[in-house]
């Protein structure tokens, strides 16, 4: 049975069935993660369309520049061994050509503003829509995958994408321009020097497409890894007084450094891989020019072309070639940015909590009513926790639920709250099933105060203000003096504009639990559940929290989860979980009279293991 959901730095720790172990990624189709890409860059379609037309304008000059080089070399003639200059048009050549790579210039700076535009608006669309799908994940998810790992597709992963865009979006566009306008224009020269270049264009092709598959694992594993990393390093820095207290700095430096070999390895092998495209691109490009310089030379030497038409060939071959060496080039950014990208859209697609409740009822409307018929769950298929379970709570009760851990007790709570939906069976409250309740308004009906406080950085009225945050300060100050939390409020410099810490360290463990029933206190939920709430107190604040959790649970349905069974003596009713079902239900007494589950528990606490 897995623990309640973390929700701040002081956690149990990933929970779940499989806590601890990253999910097996399966490589995504790159064309469907690309044209996903590809329709969030189009949604800054302005900034698109600008980067367009002035790739379209880059693209277009670089394709007059060698036009213009060849007709300033066509001014420079050799006639019966005399060198013939025609001045005045060769200066106007040069003056036309200084002009347009000057303007060139002033273009590329602004494709460099509408690129880094382009790539953090991008960006900023999909952090913010990954985020939202997060929060909308069931719990299952998070207690199923790594937290680091999760971060890091929020990080590592988006951040990727943006350099990406950033360096390769303008290469890309221009590219396509230019393979385009290069061939048009080298048509118009020679058909049949055109396809003498081109005959290297199936080589480039069957060597790139090999070269992709084989690059690619690598590159996702790369990612998968960077994620593991995270992942440890997350649960050493929020874990790091366990780590210390039982000396086991060592052993996590070794697990750490175990990981880091590893993304090491794929790390050179994915760069390696990436950088060998580079140079092969390279080399078939330039077994392209000697082809054209020679085939170049002949027709020239017929007379068919002049020599400024075959130096103005050679550039417009290197140019319809650059494009496909810089993506060669970029290649590495590029799969590390559509490996990132599919972990992305992976979570986007993940689906999301369900909420099918229609029922018209709000928080206000719910009285607490609960009841649970012939509930069946497991977290695994195989591995039933809950089997058949039956349990009957009335408006206002307390009711206690023990068992021995793993026995289902925290399971009861997920399924009443919905963290997780059950097998079979219904939950119903005021005899209403809880799939019908709307998840808002099921939530708002329902407090819980955990044994592992959570607390948010920011003011101690603001964390007390977390589930009712438009309540009035005189609201909050009642709500801490019912807790018992005042008191020690006023001790502290800032009072309630005190700023707590991460997790709110600067506090002791006792002040944190009292702030977490102040919260609960001001929600003003109709049922209160109690996971634990005084088991890592000492005793003396055990007294300050048990009397403020009197009061709280005052004209409440209450359940609360024990392992100390001293704390539950009062419960209206105490229930014992006992193999997936209520084993029995009574009060303390009438219990421990039975001589069964609930007396052995009794005797195991207090009398010494007697039976």
């Amino acid at each position: 049975m897995p623990p309640m959901p973390p929700m701040g730095p002081n956690k149990r720790g990933p929970g779940g069935p499989n806590a601890g172990r990253i999910n097996a990624e399966k490589p995504k189709n790159a064309r469907e993660t690309l044209s996903k890409l590809l329709r969030y860059i189009g949604k800054s379609e302005y900034l698109f369309f600008g980067l367009l037309a002035v790739m379209l304008s880059i693209t277009l000059l670089g394709l007059a520049a060698p036009y213009i080089q060849q007709i300033a070399i066509d001014c420079i003639t050799l006639d019966d061994n005399k060198l013939e200059v025609n001045t005045d048009r060769l200066i106007k050549t040069l003056v036309i050509l200084g002009t347009v790579y000057l303007v060139n210039s002033v273009l590329s700076y602004f494709q460099g503003i509408f690129s880094a535009k382009l790539s953090q608006r991008t960006v900023s669309t999909m952090r913010r829509d990954l985020f939202g799908d997060l929060v909308k994940l069931p719990i299952k998810y998070f207690d199923t995958h790594r937290h680091g790992d999760i971060m890091s597709r929020m990080t590592n992963d988006v951040e990727n994408i943006s350099n990406t865009i950033s360096q390769s979006i303008g290469s890309l566009i221009s590219g396509v321009l230019t393979v385009i306008g290069s061939i048009i224009i080298m048509l118009t020269y020679s058909p049949l020097l055109t396809l003498i270049s081109l005959s290297t264009v199936v080589l480039t092709i069957f060597v790139s497409g090999k070269m992709t598959k084989f690059m690619r694992k690598y590159f996702l594993q790369q990612q998968i890894i960077l994620g593991k990393l995270n992942g440890h390093v997350e649960e050493m820095v929020t874990g790091h007084r366990t780590v210390v207290s039982y000396s086991k700095e060592q052993a996590a430096v070794e697990e750490f450094n175990k990981m880091s070999d590893e993304l090491r390895k794929t790390g050179i092998r994915a760069q390696i891989c990436g950088g060998v495209m580079g140079p092969l691109m390279n080399c078939i490009g330039n077994f392209g020019f000697v082809m054209i310089a020679a085939f170049g030379g002949w027709f020239s030497y017929k007379g068919w072309i002049t020599v400024g038409t075959i130096q103005a060939f050679i550039l417009y071959s290197k140019q319809f070639s650059r494009p496909i060496n810089e993506i060669a080039n970029q290649y590495a950014n590029i799969q590390t940015a559509i490996a990132g990208a599919e972990r992305i859209f992976e979570v986007m697609e993940t689906k999301p909590e369900k909420d099918e409740g229609k029922a018209d009822i709000t928080a206000e409307d719910v009285r607490g009513d609960i009841c649970f018929k012939d509930i069946h769950f497991g977290y695994e298929a195989d591995k039933p926790v809950l089997k058949g379970l039956d349990l009957d709570i009335k408006q206002g009760q307390k009711i206690a639920i023990v068992g021995a851990t793993g026995s289902g007790k925290t399971t009861i709570v997920n399924l009443l709250t919905r963290f997780y939906e059950t097998d079979s069976g219904h939950i119903t409250v005021d005899g209403v099933d809880i799939t019908d309740i709307p998840l808002e308004e099921l939530r708002k009906s329902v407090a819980i105060v955990l044994q592992d406080t959570v607390l948010f950085k920011g003011s101690i009225e603001d964390n007390i203000r977390y589930g009712k945050e438009d309540a009035p300060d005189e609201a909050v100050r009642r709500a801490a003096a019912h807790a018992n939390a005042a008191e020690f409020i006023r001790r502290l410099p800032d009072g309630y504009k005190t700023q707590l810490s991460e997790g709110g360290s600067n506090l002791s463990q006792g002040q944190r639990q009292l702030l977490s029933i102040a919260r609960a206190v001001l929600a003003d939920p109709k049922i209160l559940i109690l996971d634990e709430a005084t088991s890592s107190v000492d005793t003396r604040t055990e007294m300050h929290i048990q009397s403020a959790m009197v009061a709280l649970m005052k004209n409440r349905t209450s359940l609360i989860i024990a392992h100390r069974l001293s704390t539950i003596r009062d419960a209206d009713v105490i229930v014992v979980i006992d193999g997936g079902r209520v084993a029995e239900s009574g009060r303390h007494e009438d219990l421990i009279a039975l001589h069964g589950c609930y007396y052995q528990l009794y005797q195991t606490q207090f009398a010494g293991n007697k039976t």
